[in-house]
């Protein structure tokens, strides 16, 4: 939430968010993020305005 915080506006792809915050881009990781990003779009803190790209709920 903190990089979402950050840049408000901003559209993020999954592996683009975890270079963003220095974290590693192989699969498996990517997976994990994906599935914590559809819990909060459930949750109503992220929107998700195109297949794999996450911004904050305005």
């Amino acid at each position: 939430m903190t990089a979402f915080n950050e840049q408000p506006g901003k559209v993020f792809r999954v592996r683009d968010l975890r270079a963003h915050l220095g974290l590693p881009t192989d699969e498996p990781s990517i997976n994990v993020t994906r599935s914590r990003l559809g819990r909060l779009v459930c949750q109503g803190l992220l929107e998700q305005p195109g297949r794999g790209r996450y911004q904050k709920r305005t």
